[in-house]
């Protein structure tokens, strides 16, 4: 559902009952996204190991520590 921040004020009953259907809420303000409404119950996120992007790089060859140090060095070395 979406609503802006009139339907916030005169709407409320709406937004709550799309909540207690499970629905998230996204705020618009000027038309634009300003924040989203979770419903409490929902769990806040995932396992992240079932994340697709986890251990992409597994067949990198190098260590999380030395790639970061390689990443973070100055762009030339003086």
């Amino acid at each position: 559902m979406k609503a802006s921040i009139v339907d916030l004020r005169y709407k409320t009953k709406e937004i709550l009952q799309a909540l207690e259907r499970n629905e998230s809420v996204t705020i618009l303000y000027h038309g634009k996204v300003k924040g989203i409404i979770t419903p409490a119950g929902r769990p806040a996120g995932q396992d992240m190991r079932k994340h697709p992007v986890f251990g992409l790089r597994r067949d990198a060859g190098e260590t999380v520590q030395e790639e970061m140090e390689r990443l973070r060095k100055p762009r030339h070395d003086v």
